[in-house]
């Protein structure tokens, strides 16, 4: 326990003047957003909330580097980094605010993904392998999200802490493109288009174009599944937390999971690795299981997290290089 806590508390003898990678990156976000915001301002419905928490989230950052000056430690990184990643969980509704206002664009991936598989396997996929014990395995997956970024952000910050502010600048950094894509690309998912369109409709293969019915609908399918199950009953809090008919294309489920396999594949540690293997195929099949995606939207997370793996550790590096 000394150990420990002489390893979180030990004052840094050259401690960090400004802001970290991660918080840079969180700035540029902003001001991009911000910009838009201003842009588009006659028409965004919630201006105020966004605008206020903005300033909010810097004035959190603020103090957080003032804690940090006044107590420079490993404790206190942690915390800076922590809290830009729980406020992940704000931006992301954020993007439904912007792309609200955009023409909906499921029914080209709606009829893309009828082209290449002949039906929509997120319509039927669940009644097919309903069992409790299929269901509960890929609510789990689903729900191992955010756990994945803990357990292999905690990984570097306690046994490879020389790369931590790299592997979270890269999380985060991912998220961030992710989330530009979001709000240029409004395609809400299977779980509320079939909605808005109806089952028999999709099940007839009819795909009509609704235009901007989600500026004013977030209308949603149940969640299918086993409903007595822990892990289902997990997942229905979540997506009544913060689910908005947004973030579709590409999944950054699937795309931030395969960010977090490379890293951990980066440690070196081939055990943490493969003990995260199984939540990533559960989180692959589970997208387009639960309707939260279409088949397309999770191979495309595939790719895009590959390539923002790679894009941001280049853009870590170049920026980090004496």
């Amino acid at each position: 326990m000394k150990k420990w806590l002489k390893y979180l508390f030990e004052t840094d003898k050259h401690p960090h003047k400004g802001l970290y990678m991660v918080e840079w990156a969180m700035v540029v976000y902003l001001v991009l957003t911000l910009l838009l915001m201003l842009f588009m301002q006659t028409k965004i419905m919630s201006f105020e909330p966004m605008l206020w928490g903005r300033v909010r989230i810097l004035m959190t950052t603020a103090a957080m580097w003032a804690v940090y000056r006044m107590v420079p430690c490993r404790a206190m990184l942690l915390l800076r980094i922590s809290v830009q990643l729980a406020l992940l969980s704000w931006w992301y509704p954020d993007t439904y605010e912007f792309n609200r206002l955009l023409p909906n664009l499921d029914h080209h991936f709606a009829a893309f993904e009828q082209s290449v598989f002949g039906s929509q396997p997120a319509l039927w996929l669940h009644e097919r392998f309903s069992s409790p014990v299929v269901s509960e395995l890929l609510n789990l997956g689903y729900v191992s999200y955010y756990p994945l970024i803990l357990v292999v952000s905690c990984y570097y910050f306690l046994w490879k802490f020389a790369e931590f502010g790299r592997s979270t600048f890269i999380i985060f950094a991912s998220f961030m493109v992710f989330y530009c894509v979001f709000i240029a690309l409004p395609v809400a998912g299977p779980q509320y288009y079939y909605q808005a369109v109806g089952l028999d409709e999709i099940a007839r293969g009819v795909f009509p174009n609704i235009g901007n019915y989600f500026e004013t609908h977030q209308e949603s399918l149940p969640i299918p599944g086993w409903k007595d199950g822990l892990f289902y009953q997990m997942l229905v809090d979540a997506h009544n937390a913060g689910e908005r008919p947004t973030a579709a294309f590409p999944s950054s489920h699937v795309g931030i999971t395969t960010v977090i396999m490379f890293l951990a594949w980066r440690t070196g540690s081939r055990r943490l690795f493969w003990w995260l293997m199984p939540f990533f195929v559960l989180m692959f099949f589970a997208t387009f299981y639960i309707q939260a995606h279409y088949v397309i939207d999770a191979i495309a997370g595939l790719f895009a997290g590959t390539v923002f793996y790679f894009l941001t550790g280049f853009i870590y590096d170049r920026l980090k290089r004496p």
